[in-house]
């Protein structure tokens, strides 16, 4: 008896500690991938590229993060997020600390590729985190790792900093060691999830083949959610992205102001994530997701209309009149956006356990590969769009079409379900859906 007592303890506090130790990994991967937010602004001056490769320079990483994604959350179903984590930081270090020996631009392309698997820790977390969880809870477990996307404002706050005072290479060279720290401090003091551990004692089934893991692909509400989240998670990661670039063009901001309001649209799009994690759990995560589109839709709106000068004829002549968007109010707007933001990116998540609890880390992967690929496509489009149209707003009209489709096909398809009578009354389909 006396023997167990010490073990107690560490059963009952793991986890708390996976949960804490999980996001705050995140938060530092979550720096890791979005540090061409940055220094992306400073080699965009030294190669001279246009809008369209800074775009691509900028979305490299989001699409490496994103494709590994599914991948990595089979992996962690089948070995563990404790040993997957810990590799994918260490992976990510290394290519993070070659970018700062890179020159030309297809180095740093190539670079950014591997700087990108950060961006993977996202489906390792869910599908680690959300084992030491019951259902009721998961939500708002996940919703706190969700946290971690703080991070894009850690680079926003701090990278500006070290970059003016000793290049981007230093950036990218600090950020690499502070990720080999971090797989270190996380592979030192987590455990291996319960699941991974009753298989290894042979009280659980073997992991299923590969192949099976990716059955529940092929609903087409798995790709709905995916949907939801190209918006709710992809939006953020490109507008994090794009963002200082856009007030330095349009209100003629120095980088690190910059990128310090970049840093005010982040975090409550990344703290308050945990608040939709607990709203989900309560409300239900449609009610949130409608709240998230509702919103949205009307700030991107607004954000996109463009400065303009017009005349009207008065009766005792022509009567000119400006109108553009100052920088306090896009400012608000845009952390409104990134709070609602926010709780829509819990809200999706709520679904995948509820739904797949067998198969979180496959259908978290794909889901959060297509968020992802959001983060990737939409600053090369803004980029696009800005060299096409010349109007700086034109992201913002884009992002407005993508919500409002993302709030049609949810609210059709809900629709649809209650003419069918397909709506569930449990409390497992009013949580989850």
């Amino acid at each position: 008896m006396t023997a167990n007592l010490p073990a107690a303890p560490s059963q009952d506090s793991a986890p708390r500690q996976a949960l804490i130790m999980s996001t705050i990994a995140f938060t530092v991967c979550f720096a890791v991938w979005t540090i061409f937010s940055i220094i992306g602004v400073r080699i965009k001056q030294e190669l001279g590229l246009n809008e369209t490769e800074f775009g691509l320079l900028v979305g490299t990483p989001i699409l490496t993060g994103s494709l590994v994604r599914m991948v990595l959350g089979v992996w962690t179903d089948r070995y563990g997020g404790r040993l997957v984590y810990t590799m994918t930081m260490l992976a990510a270090a290394v290519a993070t600390f070659l970018l700062a020996f890179a020159h030309s631009y297809g180095q740093m392309l190539a670079a950014a590729l591997g700087v990108g698997l950060a961006g993977g820790s996202f489906a390792v977390g869910v599908a680690y985190v959300s084992r030491f969880f019951p259902a009721g809870k998961q939500g708002t477990a996940l919703g706190i790792f969700g946290v971690g996307n703080v991070g894009a404002a850690v680079t926003k706050f701090l990278a500006p900093f070290v970059l003016l005072s000793w290049g981007w290479q230093s950036v990218a060279l600090i950020w690499a060691a502070a990720l080999v720290v971090m797989a270190v401090v996380f592979w030192l003091t987590t455990n291996d999830d319960p699941v991974i551990r009753e298989r290894r004692a042979g009280q659980v089934a073997p992991a299923r083949s590969f192949w099976q893991e990716f059955a529940p692909l092929k609903n087409l509400q798995v790709w709905r959610f995916a949907f939801y989240y190209f918006f709710s998670f992809g939006a953020f990661v490109a507008l994090s992205l794009w963002l200082p670039r856009y007030l330095i063009g349009v209100y003629g901001f120095g980088i690190a102001t910059a990128g310090m309001i970049g840093a005010a649209y982040s975090i409550p799009a990344s703290v308050f994530r945990a608040y939709g994690g607990v709203l989900s759990d309560r409300i239900g995560a449609r009610t949130v997701l409608y709240w998230t589109f509702s919103v949205s839709a009307v700030a991107t709106l607004v954000l996109s209309l463009p400065s303009a000068d017009y005349v009207v004829r008065g009766i005792s002549g022509p009567i000119p009149f400006h109108f553009e968007i100052g920088p306090l109010a896009f400012i608000a707007v845009a952390c409104v956006l990134g709070f609602f933001m926010s709780l829509g990116k819990a809200a999706v998540y709520k679904h995948i356990p509820a739904y797949y609890p067998q198969s979180v880390g496959a259908v978290g992967g794909v889901v959060g590969m297509i968020g992802g690929l959001g983060g990737f496509i939409l600053p090369i489009a803004f980029g696009a769009l800005n060299d096409l149209t010349g109007v700086w707003s034109s992201c913002f009209m884009l992002l407005f079409l993508i919500v409002v489709s993302c709030l049609l096909w949810m609210h059709v398809t809900i629709r649809r379900m209650e003419r069918a009578g397909a709506v569930k009354t449990s409390s497992l389909s009013y949580a989850a859906e």
